[in-house]
Parts: C-alpha cells; sequence; structure tokens
C-alpha cells in the first residue's frame, strides 16, 4: 500500500487533507521537531489526532531534533503527553530520546529520522535492530542509490516527493542575529533568502525557528513525473513538505498525490493522468519558487 505523508501548518489544514485523502498527518511542536510548518500546542495536536482517528488516518509527530540540555529536561513529559494522546508514530533523529522513550518505558512507536545521516540500508537496518518501526531516508539519494537500498531495508522508508530540501541548519538564530547587529526590525511574514556570489539564480530559502537557522536548496522537489519508479522498487511511502507552500493550494497539490496513489492501486496509471497531474502541480505551486527533481536521476559518481 501506498502512504502519503502529508504536514500541516493548522487545524483546519490538517483536517482538509484528511479529508483530501491523505494516510498520514506529519505535525509537531517547534520545541522538539524540526521545520515544520506550524508549531501545534498540546490542546491542538490531541485534537488533530482525534480527527484523523475518526477517520481513519494516522497521525506522525516530529521529535527530530538534536536535543540540548534544556531540550533533554521537558522531553520525558512531552512524550508521555504523546502517548496519552496517542498518535501513531514519533520521528526521532537524536538516539539520546530513543534511550529516554525506552528508559521511562513510554510506548510510542518511533520511525528513524537521522536527516542527512540515513543514506544506506545498513544504517536503516541497525535501527530496526534497536525498536525503529521505520525510517526517513537523505533527500540527497539518486535513484540508483534508493534502488539498492530498497532492496535490502526491512521497515518502511520515507522519501520526499514534494517540497523543500534543508541543505544547512545551524542552531543559532543567524538572521535575527544579523538585524540585531544592523539595529533593524526583522521582516515578518516576508520570504528571506541568499543568492551565491556570481550566481545571481540561485535562492536559498531561509526559515527560522526555535531551532535556529535553517537554509533551503534553491530548487523544489517534484517526483510526480517519477512515481512509477518508485512504485516498481517498492518505495511507497511518500512524504509532502508545505513548509513553503500554504494554504488551500499545499491541499490541492496533497489531493493530485492521492489520485496518482489510486491511479496505481486501481491499476490505471498512465502517461497521460501523469502529465495531467503533474500540470495541475505546477499551476498550484508557488510561482516564485523553481521545481525539480533533485538527486533523483543523478549519477551516484557525481554526487559530492
Amino acid at each position: 500500500m501506498i502512504e502519503i505523508i502529508a504536514t500541516a501548518e493548522s487545524v483546519k489544514q490538517a483536517k482538509a487533507l484528511v479529508m483530501a485523502g491523505v494516510d498520514t498527518l506529519y505535525i509537531g511542536n517547534e520545541e522538539f521537531g524540526l521545520r515544520l510548518p506550524t508549531s501545534f500546542s498540546h490542546a491542538e495536536i490531541k485534537e488533530i489526532t482525534t480527527f484523523a482517528h475518526q477517520h481513519n488516518r494516522r497521525v506522525y509527530v516530529a521529535v527530530n531534533g538534536i536535543m540540548h540540555n534544556d531540550q533533554i529536561t521537558g522531553i520525558v513529559p512531552y512524550l508521555e503527553f504523546l502517548q496519552k494522546a496517542r498518535v501513531d508514530a514519533i520521528t526521532i533523529g537524536d538516539p539520546g530520546v530513543i534511550h529516554l522513550l525506552k528508559k521511562n518505558h513510554i510506548d510510542l512507536p518511533y520511525i528513524y529520522d537521522g536527516q542527512t545521516l540515513v543514506t544506506s540500508a545498513k544504517h536503516i537496518n541497525f535501527w530496526k535492530k534497536r525498536g525503529a518501526q521505520g525510517a526517513v531516508l537523505a533527500r540527497e539519494l539518486t535513484y540508483e542509490e534508493l534502488k539498492e537500498i530498497a532492496k535490502q531495508v526491512t521497515v518502511p522508508v520515507e522519501v520526499l516527493v514534494y517540497g523543500a530540501t534543508c541543505i544547512h541548519h545551524s542552531k543559532r538564530p543567524l538572521v535575527e542575529n544579523y538585524y540585531n547587529f544592523v539595529e533593524g526590525n526583522k521582516p515578518i511574514n516576508k520570504d528571506i533568502y541568499v543568492s551565491e556570489p556570481k550566481k545571481p539564480e540561485t535562492h536559498y530559502s531561509i526559515y527560522e525557528d526555535a531551532n535556529g537557522t535553517h537554509v533551503f536548496a534553491t530548487d523544489d522537489i517534484n517526483l510526480m513525473p517519477h512515481l512509477g519508479k518508485l512504485v516498481e522498487i517498492g518505495l511507497r511511502q511518500w512524504k509532502l513538505d508545505g513548509i513553503f507552500t500554504r494554504g488551500d493550494n499545499f491541499v490541492e497539490i496533497a489531493s493530485l498525490f492521492v489520485e496518482a496513489k489510486q491511479g496505481f492501486q486501481a491499476g490505471t496509471w498512465s502517461q497521460e493522468l501523469q502529465n495531467k497531474l503533474n500540470e495541475q502541480l505546477l499551476s498550484y505551486h508557488p510561482k516564485e519558487r523553481t521545481l525539480n527533481e533533485g538527486f533523483f536521476l543523478k549519477d551516484p559518481n557525481e554526487v559530492q
């Protein structure tokens, strides 16, 4: 079965995504989770989880930050809350959180999310032996590498099929520090990006939250034209990240991937349907943001 996992930016959008046919919502609180479209309160997490379960959908919560001492002191009560809220799984990147999960006998399935580290089946299977029920693959993997991983993994693995790719993370609030230095006001609700010298076409988006500063690749990922290849090699956990695609447009894009999923499962997937869905996706994607297939079609030997 194909599983479509999508981020949510509000309770309203979470409910809309469920009604659009998304299988799993990906939410969390920025104190413990990285690069979320919004930071949900305990009450909102409970409301979303209850609604999702009423419609036979799942909720995964991001607990994938690298925890500093102040976060570690608050992580156990948060995990206990998530257990009580009956979320379906959490994502974890810090082994210390896995240790606390087991030490405190907290019954929460976890998915290993070591970010750029998750590039081999051996790494994934290592964490499977230690309780992981799945893994989030690094976004910088090529199709040839994905194909080899798919042959060897013993748990489901998630592939980003739509959305932005983070290429740098600093725990420091670099944007805020910069505006403090120049004694200016930090822009609110405004896209911030940097470009490489002599390469004005580059557009590295910057996102800042409680975990610091995150820099994203110029091009967002779109694997709609390559879903057939993912299905062929057995990679059927598809992640949609809406951190830079907001509101109803993200829900519409999610519904296109739901339609693609239905096409594969009904045996009606075709080049014509692929082209139609991809054209619709382009119409909903933010005009100021470019799209490509990321590392998917690259030669593994050319990736450095």
